[in-house]
Order: structure tokens, then C-alpha cells, then sequence
């Protein structure tokens, strides 16, 4: 390799490095205060713990054989001056056995006021940064389907904060030193709960994981603390992910405070100790779980408006049809808002085919054409006769109202305070894609016209919802202009349409597979074919058109007649 292409590696590199830096500068800085306040954390539970060269004192006990030897650094004294330490003398040495005074000077050592255990110190730090590097891979978009928005990033390091905390405080508690009674205290269910709802179950799942180590770590590595925390909430993720009601909740609070008790239950008989407080355990861990889902209860509506979350609560709140801007978009665009329902039916349908999430489809599909209360009549569903459009008589001027109706449909939506999933759908349902019947309208004027100019502004869908809708949008549009919609010509016309969308890159960041897009195909002909199913003529069935011509000649006739 010559040193010419290492210099443009090299070079190529800081670029790559800088725009990563640029384009990441708010969640680095969540995660750079996030980190020096775990290392502040960390030193006061170093200064606390009594711990020598990372060892904990506890550990040993007179007579038994030493694997470490530790010498003093400094001259430690008692309150009596009985016993003192002095500056390099070896404590306890590895292969002998250790005496009362040496477990005594060991005990002074690790109690001085003075002593920091520096080792403990930089094990530590090593420990979460290598958990940080574990928890920045699971919350990336690749293992995580999505972006991890600033506002969840920050909520997930103050929830992480609040529970490694509190277990190093309450573990140096007598009520709570016991492994089996510091499950009590510490509050993992309740934020796994809130982060189901409020961000999703993956999300959660990858929190719990993380959670785990830390409070193995905080718990002096006792694997009982750790292990049921890590199963309470994972059994708590499961019972809230598809909650549809806040009175759910109520009844999770109940399942999770049995289950709870079990979980303990069977920790006992693994871990079988004696002189373990059973009652208060069982009682405490149980307590814990139900209060859990009611604290998360009375804590999501608050949550819900400061995060300004998709939840399920909230969606299912944006879904109702006769809210003020429902209401509005029926009475001034009424074409409009009936696309828009039937984009939100064939949307939500192929998203339950397919997994995705079908409530945030359906909310971003009633809301994804609000840019057109504006100027309706400029819009096809909207007319009822005369096209606006040939009174302008320019295409190009015809292209900037149609795509303006996205940005526009942003701003209501930003007015709104939608959440920023919804906002995400409306800004994308187009992606960048042509305008195909002005832009061969202006290719008659100019053969020279860019397709660029004929394009919407945007980027194309970044999530399977956004890209669902989009399709369905699509759809939905296009097969009204089918004649004699049957089945198989459904199919066909439908597979045409998904399929250009796929050719012209609209796709790319949405992370459909083609079995998925298959499925939505399935899903879309579903709909649409019982929405145009043909009826059965009756007998004494007459055409409207065939019916009112008879009775127009009759008029005609006694018209004469008076004459």
C-alpha cells in the first residue's frame, strides 16, 4: 500500500469520523453527562464498600488461606492504638493462613477514612465502559429496527442511574443487605414497565439485559438480586406489551405481584440458605411488583406529554374520529378524508401481517394528507367537476401546490403536538418520488426538464409503518381508476405498483423484505376486494341514467301540451 492511498484512508476516516460527531452531537452529550455521573456513583460506592485491592473484606476470615497478599500504603491506627498498621507491612500473605490480628488490620485498612481502593475504582470503570460499548451496539438501528430518539436515550440513562443508585445505597442498609431482601427495594419492574409502553417492548427487553450487570455489580456480584430483577422484567414485558386499556394495567399490577412471589419461591429452593427472611421476602417482592404497575399507571399520562410518545395510550387517543382536526379535515376536505380511512384500513391490516405496529399505521394514515385542509380543491378526491389545475395551465406551478401539502401537513402536525413517529409517517408518505402526470406534462412544453423538479421533497421511509402507509397511499389512490376491479386484476395492478415503488428506491430504509412485501400485496387485495365486491342486481333494478330519461320526455310532452 502506498503511502499516497494511506493518506486518503487516513483522511476518508476523519471524515467519516467528523460527520459521525456532527451528525450524533446531542445523544454524545447525553451519554458524556450520563457517564460522569455514573463515575461520580461509582466513587462514592468505592469509598464506601469495604474493599481491599478490589477484594472484599468479607470474603476472608481468620484461618483461612490467603490468595492475595496486601501491603499497607500507609500508616493506619485504631481509636485505642491496640492494633496498627504500618506503612508496607504485608498484611495478609498469599499461601498463609490469616490470624485474627491480620483479619483485624485488614478491616482497619479497608475502614480508613483516608483509604481508596483505586483498583476497585478502575475496575469498575472498565466494567461499565464495557457495558456502555454492549448497550451502544443493542440500542443502534441495527439491532434495535429504528433510531433511539434523544428524548428515549435520556429517559434510559436517568432510569439506569436511579436504579444502580439506589441498589448501592440500599445494599449497605441492614434491611436490604440480604440478597433476597434487596430485590424489594429496588424499582427495575416499574421502568421496564414504562418503557414497554412508552417505547416499545425491544427497547425494554435491551434495558433489562443492561440492568441486569449493573445492579450484579452494584449487589457485590450476587447472582440472586441480578437474576430476579432481570426475570421480574422480562415477565413484566410480556404481560404490558399488548395492554390496550390503562385499566390494564390494574390487572397486571395482580399477575405481576403473584408472579413475583414465585420468582422468589424458586430462588429459595435454588439457592437454598439458611437464616433467609422467607415472609419479608416473599411479602416485599410481591408488594413490589404490584406497585410497580400502579406506579407506572399514574406516571405514563404525565410521561406521555413531557416525552411526547407514540404509546399505545396515546395513539389510541389520536385515533378518535372525532376530534377537533377529524372533524375539520371532514367538513372542509370530505375526499380526502375518506382516502385517508381507507389508507388507515389497508395500513393497519398489512401491518398486523407483517408484525409491524398496526395502531401507529392506522393514527399516521388518518393524519397523513392534513397538509391538504388548506387548499382541497386542489386535490383530485376533493373535485367534484372543474380541475383547478387547468385553470393555472402550468405544470410547474401545479407541482409546488401538490408537494406543499407535506410540508404543510408537518406544521399542523407540529402544531398538534403529535408525536414525532406520526410526524415521521406524514413527512415520508411520499418519500422523494415523481410526480409523474405533471412532469410528463411539462416534458411536452421541455424535453429537457429535470425529474428533480418534478419531485417531492422529502426522504423516503425510514420504518416498515411509514413505508406501509406510503403503500397504501399509493394504492389506495391508483385502484380507484380501475375498471372492473377483480380479484386477479387487483392482484396484478397492486404487485405493479409495490413493485415500482421498490424500483425507484423508495424502499430502501424502510427494511421490508420482499416476504414482507408479499404479505402487504396479500393484505392490500384483501381489503380492496371487499370494498369493490360486486352486488346483486335486482329484479325491478333500473339504471338511474335509463330510469330519468322516460319521465324527461313525459315533461316534455305536457310542456307542449300547455303550449
Amino acid at each position: 500500500m502506498t503511502k499516497k492511498t494511506m493518506n486518503r484512508e487516513g483522511s476518508g476516516i476523519k471524515k467519516a469520523a467528523a460527520a459521525y460527531l456532527s451528525d450524533n452531537k446531542k445523544p454524545l452529550l447525553v451519554f458524556t453527562g450520563f457517564f460522569i455521573l455514573l463515575l461520580i456513583s461509582l466513587f462514592f460506592n468505592v469509598t464506601a464498600a469495604e474493599t481491599v485491592l478490589s477484594f472484599n473484606v468479607y470474603d476472608y476470615e481468620p484461618g483461612q488461606i490467603s490468595d492475595i497478599t496486601v501491603t499497607a500504603e500507609r500508616d493506619v491506627f485504631n481509636t485505642d492504638n491496640t492494633i496498627a498498621v504500618e506503612k508496607g507491612e504485608k498484611v495478609i500473605r498469599k499461601g498463609f493462613p490469616i490470624t485474627e490480628q491480620s483479619f483485624c488490620k485488614l478491616k482497619m485498612l479497608a475502614e480508613a477514612p483516608d483509604y481508596f481502593d483505586s483498583r476497585a475504582y478502575l475496575n469498575s470503570i472498565v466494567y461499565f465502559l464495557l457495558l456502555s460499548l454492549l448497550a451502544f451496539f443493542l440500542y443502534s438501528p441495527r439491532f434495535l429496527g429504528r433510531e433511539c430518539r434523544l428524548r428515549e436515550l435520556i429517559f434510559l440513562c436517568a432510569s439506569f442511574l436511579i436504579i444502580y443508585c439506589l441498589t448501592c445505597v440500599c445494599q449497605r442498609t441492614a434491611s436490604f443487605s440480604s440478597p433476597y431482601m434487596l430485590p424489594v427495594i429496588i424499582p427495575a419492574t416499574f421502568f421496564a414497565i414504562l418503557i414497554t409502553v412508552l417505547f416499545g417492548q425491544l427497547s425494554a427487553v435491551y434495558f433489562s439485559f443492561i440492568t441486569f450487570f449493573a445492579v450484579l455489580e452494584a449487589a457485590s456480584f450476587q447472582l440472586v438480586p441480578a437474576l430476579f430483577m432481570l426475570c421480574s422484567c422480562i415477565l413484566a414485558i410480556r404481560i404490558v406489551r399488548n395492554i390496550k386499556k390503562r385499566f390494564d394495567l390494574v390487572v397486571a399490577a395482580l399477575a405481576l405481584a403473584g408472579i413475583n412471589a414465585l420468582l422468589m419461591g424458586i430462588l429459595f429452593i435454588i439457592f437454598s440458605e439458611p437464616g433467609v427472611p422467607v415472609v419479608g421476602s416473599l411479602t416485599g417482592v410481591a408488594f413490589n411488583g404490584f406497585i410497580s404497575s400502579i406506579l407506572a399507571l399514574g406516571f405514563l399520562t404525565p410521561l406521555e406529554s413531557m416525552l411526547n410518545t407514540a404509546s399505545v395510550f396515546r395513539l389510541m387517543d389520536l385515533s378518535d374520529l372525532n376530534s377537533p382536526i377529524m372533524r375539520k379535515l371532514l367538513i372542509t376536505a370530505p375526499g380526502t378524508y375518506n382516502h385517508s380511512m381507507m389508507v388507515a384500513t389497508l395500513a393497519e391490516n398489512a401491518c398486523t401481517e407483517i408484525g409491524a405496529n398496526p395502531l401507529l399505521a392506522r393514527v399516521g394514515a388518518y393524519y397523513h394528507d392534513l397538509g391538504k385542509m388548506d387548499s382541497p380543491e386542489y386535490f383530485v378526491e376533493n373535485q367534484s367537476g372543474d380541475n383547478k389545475h387547468d385553470e393555472i395551465n402550468n405544470p410547474r406551478l401545479s407541482v409546488s401546490v401538490i408537494r406543499s401539502h407535506v410540508k404543510k401537513g408537518v406544521e399542523k402536525a407540529h402544531q398538534l403536538h403529535l408525536p414525532d413517529e406520526v410526524i415521521d409517517i406524514i413527512a415520508e408518505h411520499h418519500g422523494n418520488s415523481l410526480i409523474s402526470y405533471f412532469y410528463n406534462e411539462a416534458l411536452k412544453l421541455d424535453d429537457q426538464t429535470s425529474p428533480e423538479e418534478y419531485s417531492y421533497i422529502g426522504t423516503p421511509p425510514a420504518s416498515r409503518e411509514a413505508a406501509v402507509v406510503m403503500l397504501a397511499d399509493t394504492v389506495e389512490a391508483a385502484c380507484r381508476t380501475l375498471e372492473r376491479p377483480s380479484v386477479s386484476r387487483l392482484e396484478k395492478f397492486i404487485h405493479t405498483l409495490v413493485m415500482a415503488k421498490y424500483e425507484h428506491r423508495q424502499l430502501d430504509r424502510s427494511n421490508l423484505t420482499f416476504k414482507d412485501l408479499n404479505v402487504i400485496e396479500a393484505a392490500f387485495v384483501q381489503v380492496l376486494a371487499a370494498s369493490y365486491h360486486s352486488r346483486i342486481e335486482y329484479p325491478d333494478q333500473k339504471d338511474p341514467d335509463e330510469a330519468e330519461a322516460p319521465k324527461s320526455e313525459e315533461k316534455a310532452e305536457e310542456g307542449k301540451k300547455n303550449e
